[in-house]
């Protein structure tokens, strides 16, 4: 079979495969991810003293630390098979399938990653301000909704946007615990026309188009948000 008529037998399948699976597959796990990972950030810059916050910090710091430090591959992998292992009289405690389990994986792995993304943005905001909005009587739940917060998520913007690029490309690796993503459907034409240097050399093209995509709106996000620092400081 010729080069055309491979492409144009495949490639409608793996856009299909993209628009169903890859894509929500991001978007889905990415948000989840954002409320995790601010949850942990607010976690870890707590002042609080009491016995609770300590152990709540120890177990977020624990969080952080293991899928930060492991690889994502590894991760899915043990949400997906190991869990199911783990049995209580004889039935497991957790059965997952390969939807739930990719979801939960990339949401836990980028909630980690955008946690210190977070937690760094809160804290190169300067002192001062937290001291001027107490000064002014407000307490610091208030304080970090109306004053810290929104400059963080400014300052937080060019890498979480990464963050997202980057998750775009590894549920990819979803394919391994049989999740029908765009790069497994590249696969499977690559096993049925015995010509995988073509089929993943797409996969690649289509990788490398939706990452350039983004990372347009990414630079024209930044830009309108600099606008609107700009014209707030004026102000």
């Amino acid at each position: 079979m010729d080069t055309w008529t491979i492409i144009a037998k495949s490639l409608p399948p793996m856009l299909m495969a993209m628009l169903k699976y890859t894509i929500p597959l991001t978007l889905i796990s990415f948000v989840l991810g954002l409320i995790l990972a601010v949850f942990a950030a607010l976690v870890r810059i707590s002042e609080s003293k009491n016995i609770f916050m300590r152990m709540l910090k120890a177990i977020v710091w624990f969080y952080v630390w293991i899928f930060r430090g492991t690889p994502l591959l590894v991760q899915l992998f043990i949400v997906f098979f190991g869990l199911p292992m783990i049995k209580v009289d004889g039935h497991a405690l957790l059965q997952l399938n390969a939807w739930s389990a990719g979801i939960i994986t990339f949401s836990l792995n980028t909630g980690a990653y955008a946690s210190e993304t977070i937690r760094g943005s809160i804290s190169s905001i300067p002192r001062p301000q937290w001291e001027a909005a107490y000064a002014l009587g407000m307490t610091r739940s208030k304080v970090l909704r109306r004053i810290i917060l929104p400059q963080a998520a400014r300052v937080s913007l060019p890498p979480l946007s990464n963050s997202f690029i980057s998750l775009v490309k590894d549920t990819s690796l979803a394919s391994g615990i049989t999740i029908v993503e765009m790069f497994q459907v590249s696969q499977q034409y690559a096993a049925l026309y015995y010509n995988p240097l073509l089929l993943y050399s797409m996969a690649a093209f289509i990788y490398l188009m939706l990452s350039s995509v983004l990372t347009i709106l990414q630079s024209y996000l930044e830009k309108w948000t600099s606008r609107y620092v700009q014209t707030s400081q004026e102000f």
